[in-house]
């Protein structure tokens, strides 16, 4: 009882088979997404922190410019 595969069920196969590497890549490209959003996240925070580090050495000139004039 040797059992042949015809072409309609090579042809299913291979569909589903196409089907199944689809739905990994997308669970891939969606977990890669979220890893992506927390590192933007991260760049943003420390974005935020340079701003307020650049506000405050600019705080710091403006006095030391202001002691100069006097």
């Amino acid at each position: 009882m040797a059992s042949t595969f015809g072409v309609p069920e090579v042809t299913l196969s291979i569909i589903l088979g196409t089907l199944a590497a689809i739905v990994y890549s997308l669970r891939i490209l969606v977990l890669m997404d979220g890893r992506i959003e927390r590192i933007e996240e991260h760049i943003e925070k420390i974005a935020v922190k340079i701003v307020k580090e650049e506000l405050k050495i600019e705080a710091a000139l403006k006095r030391s410019t202001k002691k100069k004039r006097r």
